[in-house]
């Protein structure tokens, strides 16, 4: 038998999974709108998909396991954003803070890692290990390497089988999850001339990969959500 209040609680779910749609969808015609396309094809793949990826990224939002808060009506992330980059201090001794710690992990397929650009943090996800050459790569940036370097390890030295296009170094680096780090990647903290600026909306892609953050332990991925 339904309770009143589990059908409250479903009729409250039900609302805020339609206003997430409908923020998302918001977001993503926007984006679409901005975009140049090759061919009208491959626009309209992005926009028959669309439906798919915007409420399965509604369903993540509303059952993530994290310390954040859901803005419902932005479809975000929201947390208190700290004065300074946070990255900072970890590349300012890249080998001792982020080699080191992935370096003493068992690295797994699917772990949300966090990058940083030159004013904000980025989500992308390990999908493939070269244990031989001590690497791995994330789905978007690339090969990252766990060797000591005098500077921070960027995704270069494509192997020219490789489709990923080789990326500066200098302008993306690896970083090793913390609370402060994931935080500010989830929220899109940003920051400029060493302030703090408006912050940035995630991708929808970001957004998944931030429901599967394990917050307990950032060295294990989530159990994968359902599609729905």
């Amino acid at each position: 038998m339904v309770t009143q209040s589990l059908l409250w609680q479903s009729e409250q779910q039900s609302s805020d999974f339609a206003e997430l749609c409908n923020a998302l969808y918001e977001r993503e015609l926007m984006t679409l709108a901005r975009n140049e396309y090759s061919s009208v094809a491959g626009l309209q793949s992005r926009i028959k998909s669309l439906p798919h990826y915007v409420k399965r990224t509604a369903f993540a939002l509303l059952n993530a396991q994290t310390p954040l808060e859901l803005d419902i009506q932005n479809a975000s992330w929201s947390a208190k954003q700290v004065s300074a980059l946070p990255s900072i201090s970890q590349l300012s001794a890249y080998n001792d803070n982020v080699i080191a710690w992935y370096r003493g992990q068992a690295l797994v397929h699917g772990l949300v890692v966090p990058i940083a650009l030159k004013s904000h943090i980025v989500l992308d996800s390990i999908d493939r290990i070269d244990r031989e050459k001590q690497r791995f790569r994330t789905n978007v940036y690339g090969w990252f390497y766990l060797t000591d370097n005098d500077t921070p390890n960027g995704a270069t030295k494509f192997d020219k089988s490789e489709v990923k296009p080789e990326v500066n170094r200098h302008s993306v680096n690896l970083l090793k999850p913390t609370k402060k780090i994931m935080t500010a990647a989830c929220a899109g903290h940003c920051w400029k001339n060493s302030r703090k600026s408006q912050p940035i909306m995630p991708s929808l892609r970001e957004l998944l990969l931030s429901c599967t953050i394990n917050w307990r332990n950032f060295k294990q991925p989530r159990v994968n959500l359902p599609d729905n």
